[in-house]
């Protein structure tokens, strides 16, 4: 049986409305990749990216490794389509170096630069925390992107600090129409 251009059109259109495709199905995503093993990878506490012990100083590299950086639940990896490699990071992967402000009270916004030149500002999803500290105390964060991290800086976190308002909440700073609340130490 000869089909005719227009019963062919006929059925494409049907398998279109229908969201059914002949052919081949679709390859399953990746969920288990290539662990490779330790190569040596590791972002220091100061945010400098190592290689094999020494630090990689070309920021245009450290720019890419960082956009294939991923966190998981067992730690942080470099993500490729096939593989991913451990990576060592002491603290969090970024450091936020700079920040803006951009208006006043509950309408001001806090834009944050990072080390690797990634902006972000502060709000429902990228929220402004505080990770306890083992020895003591807390290290103000950003978050950055899937679940990736910019620990401010000290100078960064001196100047967020002045911009604390006393609330129904507690004492924190307001972005993006959130309030972020600072930790309470115990006395």
């Amino acid at each position: 049986m000869v089909m005719r251009d227009q019963d062919k059109q006929d059925k494409r259109e049907r398998l279109v409305a229908s969201d059914k495709v002949g052919g081949k199905p679709a390859k399953p995503l990746l969920p288990n990749l290539n662990v490779c093993g330790d190569i040596g990878l590791r972002i220091a506490r100061d945010g400098t990216w190592f290689y094999q012990g020494g630090p990689i100083n070309r920021k245009p590299l450290v720019k890419l490794f960082a956009s294939a950086l991923r966190r998981e639940e067992d730690g942080f990896y470099l993500v490729t389509p096939v593989e991913k490699v451990p990576i060592a990071v002491e603290g969090e992967p970024f450091i936020a170096v700079a920040m803006t402000r951009d208006g006043e009270g509950r309408d001001q916004r806090l834009t944050f630069r990072t080390n690797l030149d990634d902006e972000v500002t502060a709000d429902r999803a990228h929220p402004i925390g505080f990770r306890a500290e083992p020895a003591g105390g807390h290290a103000p964060f950003v978050m950055v992107r899937d679940g990736l991290r910019a620990q401010l800086a000290r100078p960064v976190y001196y100047e967020l600090a002045e911009l604390a308002v006393k609330t129904g909440e507690g004492t924190g700073v307001w972005s993006g129409e959130v309030f972020f609340p600072f930790p309470m130490e115990e006395t």
